[in-house]
């Protein structure tokens, strides 16, 4: 309910009022950053789906992918696969939903910047309290999540190469 009141979004689209900008420049704990490229990052969804929740971003801030340099859209790549194989290593899931949506009518909650998200998936993590408490149990705290990601991403991020 945080989330759908609107806690944590930027009051407009600029650079100045956006918490993902604000984590490229920040704390990697606080912002729950696991991984730092040259020209992107990952952190986990403040609002996950489900546990290991990941984002991958531009440090730039840019709303649309068609906008992304090339070299920003092969990092972007590599640090998908790269959050991939790190969340099979650490959570072992059966399956992901990876994304992007641009624009806010597409559903992108922070459409001025953009972000691919990577959502692991098990059979039946969308059991009843989702579809009747309306709301998610995760098993693990963010900060907990975030350390175990980190500490199990391989060696230098942002390579383009999936690391």
């Amino acid at each position: 309910m945080v989330y759908i009141g609107g806690q944590d979004k930027p009051a407009d689209a600029t650079a100045s009022s956006c918490p993902f900008c604000r984590a490229v420049a920040g704390d990697d704990e606080e912002h729950l950053v696991v991984a730092r490229g040259r020209r992107c990052f990952v952190l986990l969804n403040l609002y996950p789906y489900n546990s290991g929740h990941l984002m991958v971003l531009p440090n730039r801030h840019v709303s649309d992918y068609v906008d992304l340099t090339p070299e920003e859209t092969v990092e972007l790549a590599g640090l998908t696969q790269t959050a991939v194989r790190v969340l099979r290593d650490v959570y072992g899931p059966a399956g992901f939903n990876l994304g992007m949506n641009q624009g806010e009518v597409a559903g992108a909650g922070i459409a001025a910047h953009l972000h691919q998200h990577v959502v692991p998936r098990w059979l039946g993590d969308a059991n009843f309290l989702p579809v009747v408490g309306r709301t998610k149990a995760l098993p693990e705290l963010l900060a907990d999540t975030r350390a175990r990601l980190a500490a199990a991403w391989p060696g230098e991020a942002g390579d383009g190469e999936g690391a």
